[in-house]
């Protein structure tokens, strides 16, 4: 077998609902998770066992509903910015089987009140919007994560920017880049944290609370 057959074999089975939501985000140009960071993301939200997602960017609602599927218990509270957007993941949301599990925010997430969630705490938090604001994300959100929860940071590669030597980075994107290199190293040294970063999808980075 090659690295692609083994890939295809234990990918998940996606229904046509969600091919139908990766077309759109193809044809409207929406960042959405690719299939294996998300199918990984699944997994280990399996592995965890984690009942209750806070997820900080919901863009259509592709992720949120992928973690709903993948586990019929699972409550999911997302936010997201972008009018447009979480117009978008309202009706996708509505139009799936799974709207009772997920609850949806249009706010920005650095203000957004607190008191608003189902849940005053969650097994894990997914972070997954703009790039720049990672650790302010981090800082607001990871206290509501219990003892013993994970983070999960996405788009680490940020499309193979952060590979990159700053001088080869679009002068627009080197605050973005350099902001998300000292997000990681922090988490790196951070002692409440386990951290291990998964070079697959756009780079995960995953830190399970001590």
């Amino acid at each position: 077998m090659t690295s692609t057959d083994f890939q295809q074999l234990f990918s998940s089975q996606r229904t046509a609902f969600f091919h139908d939501m990766e077309r759109f985000a193809t044809e409207h140009h929406v960042p959405i998770m690719r299939p294996d960071g998300m199918d990984a993301l699944v997994h280990l939200l399996h592995l965890q066992n984690a009942e209750t997602v806070l997820e900080v960017g919901s863009a259509i609602g592709y992720s949120a509903l992928r973690m709903a599927a993948s586990y019929p218990s699972r409550f999911i509270s997302t936010i997201e910015r972008d009018e447009d957007r979480y117009k978008q993941a309202e009706q996708f949301i509505q139009s799936s089987d799974h709207s009772h599990q997920i609850e949806l925010f249009h706010a920005d997430a650095l203000d957004f009140p607190l008191e608003k969630l189902k849940l005053a705490s969650y097994d894990a938090l997914f972070i997954d919007a703009a790039k720049g604001q990672y650790q302010l994300f981090f800082d607001r959100y990871a206290p509501l994560v219990k003892s013993g929860g994970v983070i999960y940071s996405d788009n680490i590669y940020l499309n193979g920017l952060s590979q990159l030597p700053m001088s080869e980075v679009p002068r627009r994107k080197r605050t973005m880049v350099r902001k998300l290199h000292e997000f990681a190293e922090a988490l790196h040294d951070n002692s409440e944290y386990d951290s291990q970063f998964y070079p697959i999808g756009d780079g995960l980075l995953v830190s399970k609370k001590r």
